[in-house]
């Protein structure tokens, strides 16, 4: 993570004071290790064990174990950003692979280079077909697409295909 960010490595005293007076004598190499922080990273309290996660840029690092994470996460949440939600919307496409819709999809994609589109084949109980899942942060756009992309793949002559809810 420091290279990634271009800093060097450095032996946190806070995180190293604390391992001192936890493993004494059994202070070791290993144990050295989980001190180092990136230069201008910030911590990341740990309230379950051990030492703490730490911060840099957008990048938060924590602890693996499950137990432990999960208490890191309640320093983290109120650091975490919010940014412009993504909205999501799918047009579900019954007996035509994705072959068949395959250009009505890329003609579709290309007019509309802002929005995210996926598409999902399922194979279940003798039916198949395609979830086509748009994403896009401008609701206006988002759901015109929709309507273009259900027009286009009509067009196309595949007949059954609609918008579904979400799950």
């Amino acid at each position: 993570v420091a290279a990634a960010f271009g800093v060097e490595l450095e032996e946190h005293p806070d995180i190293l004071a604390m391992m001192q007076s936890r493993w004494g004598d059994q202070m070791n190499a290993a144990r050295r290790r989980m001190a180092r922080v990136p230069v201008g990273g910030a911590l990341v309290n740990n309230p379950v064990q051990g030492p703490p996660g730490f911060t840099i840029g957008n990048v938060f690092v924590l602890a693996g174990v499950p137990q432990i994470m999960r208490g890191m996460l309640e320093d983290v949440g109120p650091r975490l950003r919010s940014g412009a939600v993504v909205l999501s919307r799918t047009v579900r496409v019954e007996g035509s692979g994705e072959g068949a819709i395959a250009g009505p999809l890329e003609a579709v994609a290309k007019a509309h280079p802002n929005l995210s589109l996926g598409s999902y084949p399922f194979f279940t109980e003798g039916l198949y077909g395609s979830n086509l899942v748009l994403r896009s942060r401008d609701e206006a756009e988002l759901s015109a697409t929709v309507g273009e992309l259900i027009a286009a793949l009509r067009a196309a002559g595949i007949a059954n295909v609609r918008e579904v809810e979400p799950a």
